[in-house]
């Protein structure tokens, strides 16, 4: 009987307009959440494990369910009238009929969705996909994130009736809403952000980059930063940096692979803290100074090679592109790169990405004042690369891609941001008729974007000229397409045609493409070359085409290319 009564009332309503917590849910506002919930369990650029897609669903319900009690309180306000009871029981009894049948079935669907994309990208279709937990999990992060908010009115309706005790009710109002506004935007950007998430990341990056990896050793080389007669001191090189110089390929591993004699590679890494002698009111200046007098020890100017490397939030330089280089030119080469942060790369964009671009321009500068020092025809080619927000440092040391390219004699980015300068600048401008994930710009005559160099740059036909930019752009790296223009606009990206490893079941939804694209850079490093974050060989193909030394063949390309891809590297 009891459920026969539950049924045909299948709602409660609150005894008192004082109950701000405990309260039925709003029906407009969950028929809102569960739609945004469907939504979001639609295929995004690389797969997501079941878990976080319960992430996903939970965080979007959660944001359809404002929006919903939005447009309900603005129904309320003007429309006078409320539903009968009958017709209030009717909706809610085929809310709790459709609602959970259909997301049972949609959440299997997507399952499906998943393994396609999977195909697409070159994994395994055999996926764990547990529809309940998914289905719970995203009603436990809705319920508790409905709580906060409940909460958080709960105490700004208190604080109001306190106010009015003292100031008219207009005043109390407004000065309430404005406090409860300033306390919660002031809690989450200082307490929870600052001090919560930003200082334990700081904590743990900051204990990281005072380790050294396993099989990381001091090295012998003086063209080497930390190796001897070096001005920095191998203990304070960072994590990176001792990855970066500790794991330098040797002349003789070099000589080995090609038969020819070969020389040490210089390697350069400045730190972030710069020893005391060279310090300076201007940081990054300071940086640049030193690696310029580090380069002078080295002889990397007499090199025939030199590359100013870009540097991701951590550090890092990827080996798999330092050493294809080093390999090419017989370790005729001298790589140079500042650190400007220790931080994972996502929180450096949120808290100090400018320092990205500020800490390599100055390097460029440097690097370039030293180098026209120089006779013309004793000069090094100077060529720049990075990767991710590395990339996004290169960039930002220039004035678009025509002033890299007229400062430089090359360059090589790899999954280069949205919000990276140059990048932007190529993809606005790009030809008629080519898509954003493979943009043409100027004809290709010297720029030109690959996710398979060994296809995608030799697309167009027409001339490719000297200085070359070569983009290795996967269509599926969330790296590459992420920004908050996502919660209110549909990208480019998602134009026909797509891109050769996005599944046509996306599709874009307001706030639900900027989440499920947010969760798919946790998880672009999880698929395997060359899809989401990852470029595997990519950069052999890349300095081929840039910068090959004199009778460099096709061949060779192929030769290093197992090579890079076969060896282990260090870090």
């Amino acid at each position: 009987m009891r459920l026969l009564a539950v049924a045909r009332h299948p709602y409660w309503d609150r005894p008192d307009p004082s109950y701000l917590i405990r309260r039925w849910p709003d029906l407009t506002a969950l028929c809102l959440a569960t739609l945004f919930f469907w939504s979001s369990l639609t295929p995004s650029l690389v797969p997501r494990p079941w878990y976080l897609q319960a992430l996903v669903g939970g965080i979007t319900a959660a944001i359809g369910y404002a929006l919903g009690s939005v447009l309900a309180w603005l129904f309320r306000a003007l429309v006078r009238g409320r539903p009968g009871e009958r017709a209030r029981a009717r909706c809610w009894q085929v809310y709790w009929v459709v609602a959970p049948a259909l997301s049972i079935r949609l959440i299997s669907e997507s399952a499906q969705m998943q393994r396609q994309l999977r195909v697409l990208q070159g994994l395994p279709t055999a996926l764990t996909w547990h529809t309940p937990m998914i289905a719970l999990m995203a009603i436990g992060l809705l319920l508790a994130l409905l709580l906060v908010a409940r909460g958080v009115r709960l105490g700004s309706a208190k604080l109001i009736r306190l106010l009015g005790r003292l100031l008219p009710k207009p005043v109390a109002f407004a000065v309430g809403a404005v406090f409860s506004t300033l306390v919660v935007l002031v809690g989450v950007r200082d307490v929870v952000f600052d001090r919560g998430i930003i200082d334990v990341a700081d904590r743990i990056a900051e204990a990281t980059n005072g380790d050294t990896k396993d099989g990381i050793h001091p090295p012998v080389s003086r063209y080497v930063s930390g190796g001897p007669g070096s001005l920095l001191r191998w203990e304070n090189l960072g994590l990176q940096g001792r990855n970066f110089t500790g794991a330098v390929p040797t002349g003789d591993g070099i000589a080995a692979w090609s038969g020819r004699p070969a020389l040490d590679p210089v390697r350069v890494y400045i730190p972030s803290a710069v020893p005391a002698a060279f310090e300076d009111e201007r940081p990054f200046r300071a940086q640049a100074a030193l690696a310029v007098r580090e380069l002078e020890r080295t002889g990397a100017f007499e090199r025939r090679v030199l590359v100013v490397a870009g540097t991701t939030g951590t550090g890092w330089v990827n080996p798999n592109v330092a050493e294809p280089l080093e390999y090419m030119y017989g370790g005729d080469t001298a790589i140079v790169a500042v650190q400007y942060s220790y931080l994972p790369s996502w929180v450096s964009f949120l808290v100090d990405k400018e320092k990205a671009g500020q800490a390599t321009r100055e390097l460029v500068r440097a690097v370039r004042a030293r180098l026209d020092a120089l006779p013309a025809e004793d000069r090094p080619k100077l060529l720049v690369t990075g990767e991710s927000l590395g990339a996004y440092a290169v960039e930002a040391s220039f004035d678009g891609p025509d002033d890299m390219l007229a400062r430089t004699d090359g360059a090589l980015l790899l999954g280069a941001p949205d919000f990276s300068p140059a990048s932007r600048e190529i993809r606005r401008d790009r030809d008629p008729g080519s898509p954003v994930w493979r943009p043409q710009y100027q004809g290709g005559a010297q720029v030109r974007f690959a996710q398979f160099p060994q296809a995608d740059l030799v697309r167009p036909p027409a001339r490719w000229e000297w200085p070359r930019a070569v983009y290795l752009q996967n269509a599926s790296d969330p790296i590459v397409w992420w920004s908050p223009d996502l919660l209110l606009e549909r990208p480019d990206w998602l134009d026909h045609p797509l891109g050769p490893d996005i599944t046509p079941e996306i599709d874009w939804f307001p706030f639900v493409a900027f989440w499920q694209t947010s969760i798919d850079m946790a998880v672009s490093y999880e698929v395997q070359a060359p899809h989401g974050h990852r470029y595997g060989t990519g950069a052999v193909d890349g300095w081929a085409a840039v910068a090959p030394p004199e009778g460099w063949t096709d061949a060779d390309t192929t030769r290093l290319r197992a090579f890079i891809k076969d060896r282990k590297a260090a870090y």
